[in-house]
């Protein structure tokens, strides 16, 4: 969620009424503002980040408010509802359990749990054969944390070390804040995890000098485990990757990943993707770690799981997910029936309605598009990240100073026109529309922003 939060003062804007938005009143809606102070009045101050619109329903690509506003959704809810806004065969799944009725079962049995986890493992690669389900992301990564650990103690006591990356993400409990490589989000901590150390991110401009990532990464590794007493061939237990970093959708180089992947074979380490916003078709691939031909042990994946009710999960072997004696790793909302069925019908839809080839498809086109707006804009438009339909783009002064605040206005401006972009809160600007887009939103979607991008120069 971004850091820093609108204006709630309603202003006047040109009117919009295309086939795909519609604004008709000022923005923020006057109306719309009791609901925002009753909302801050009550929840916690670091809710406060989102662009000041109350939402009504929301329907494939489109989001609606009460009062006659439609916008496109270049968000999906941050990278959840890749199978569209109140996918029908999600409603249809979960109508059907509630008419049974049959709301929750702790972790007894259920239909609805044994064919979602049928289907998800016949359909995802030979080497994850189990599954343990969940309701957040973070969940996950500390789930992950836990298994290459209990798997390195097979061969020492001592093989406890995870490896990160700066800059990535892996979630907002302990573990997971602690693997996750943003400093100034685990100074409240107090203390840090000896066993979990970060290596530096193969940033596109770090690379630029850097020109052979297998020797970076190997590099990069022996120099901080040197200073920090870890013998890299027996202390490390496993890898954690953000499969892109999130903020700037930000990939690593292939060959970088193939060396990861070497490293964890050669000291009988685990390699572990966080799948969170990458995963279920994002990228114009089931998962986006494919796009590197490697084979992970640990898949932690969540948000695009479900497209709609909380879901996570984590796949492995059966020998890595069978690590923890019974009791000792549940969840009291683990494998809930209603999201079971959520995520059987969105795991279906994905597969089954084509919406992998429109993520390869219309992604493509929305490259090509987007890097239209980097000729267009090169004074302020740095570097353009991404693939399939996730993109990110960073916008920077030619003497490379972020540039936070365009982006704040760019987003502002795209929210004024019908357009819903997702606000980072720092230098860059996050675009991922559900795959159910037609071609003509997505290009009516590009048209806005490359206005919005346009005026907001002309004001910052």
């Amino acid at each position: 969620m971004a850091s820093s939060s609108f204006s709630h003062t309603p202003i006047t804007v040109d009117k919009v009424e295309t086939k795909y938005r519609k604004i008709i009143t000022q923005i923020p809606v006057p109306e719309s503002i009791p609901f925002i102070e009753r909302l801050y009045k009550l929840e916690s101050h670091s809710m406060h980040g989102q662009m000041p619109i109350v939402w009504d329903r929301a329907v494939g690509f489109q989001v609606y408010d009460k009062w006659g506003n439609k916008w496109i959704d270049f968000t999906s809810t941050i990278f959840v509802t890749n199978s569209g806004h109140g996918n029908p065969r999600i409603i249809h799944a979960l109508e059907n359990v509630l008419k049974k009725p049959l709301l929750h079962t702790y972790t007894y049995l259920s239909e609805e749990r044994i064919e979602y986890l049928e289907y998800l493992i016949e359909n995802t690669p030979i080497q994850f054969q189990k599954a343990f389900l969940l309701s957040a992301g973070t969940e996950t990564t500390e789930v992950a944390l836990k298994l290459m650990r209990l798997n390195g103690e097979k061969y020492s006591p001592n093989k406890k070390v995870v490896i990160c990356f700066e800059g990535n993400w892996h979630g907002r409990t302990l573990g997971a804040q602690m693997m996750s490589g943003n400093p100034a989000q685990k100074s409240w901590m107090g203390y840090h995890d000896p066993n979990i150390i970060h290596l530096p991110f193969p940033y596109p401009w770090i690379m630029e000098s850097e020109k052979e990532p297998r020797k970076f990464f190997r590099d990069s590794l022996n120099a901080v485990c040197a200073e920090k007493g870890i013998d890299p061939q027996k202390d490390v237990c496993g890898i954690m990757m953000e499969t892109f970093q999130g903020w700037g959708a930000i990939f690593y180089p292939k060959e970088f990943v193939h060396e990861v992947e070497t490293y964890t074979k050669e000291v009988n380490a685990l390699l572990a993707f966080d799948e969170m916003q990458a995963g279920f078709g994002r990228t114009g691939k089931l998962f986006g770690y494919m796009n590197y031909e490697v084979e992970p042990d640990i898949l932690c994946c969540g948000k695009g799981v479900s497209s709609s009710l909380p879901l996570s999960l984590v796949l492995g072997s059966a020998e890595i997910m069978d690590l923890p004696d019974i009791g000792s790793m549940s969840s009291t909302h683990s494998a809930n029936p209603m999201v079971c069925a959520a995520g059987l019908a969105n795991l279906k839809a994905i597969l089954e309605d084509g919406l992998l080839e429109n993520s390869r498809r219309f992604g493509l086109l929305f490259h090509v598009e987007l890097n239209k707006l980097l000729n267009l804009f090169p004074d302020h438009i740095y570097l353009i990240q991404g693939k399939g339909l996730i993109a990110a783009m960073i916008f920077k002064s030619k003497a490379g100073e972020p540039l936070s605040k365009l982006c704040d206005k760019i987003s502002e401006l795209c929210l004024q026109r019908g357009l819903l972009v997702v606000h980072t809160g720092r230098d860059s600007i996050k675009l991922a529309p559900p795959l159910v887009i037609t071609k003509d939103a997505l290009l009516e979607g590009i048209s806005v922003l490359k206005e919005s991008i346009k005026d907001a120069i002309q004001v910052i």
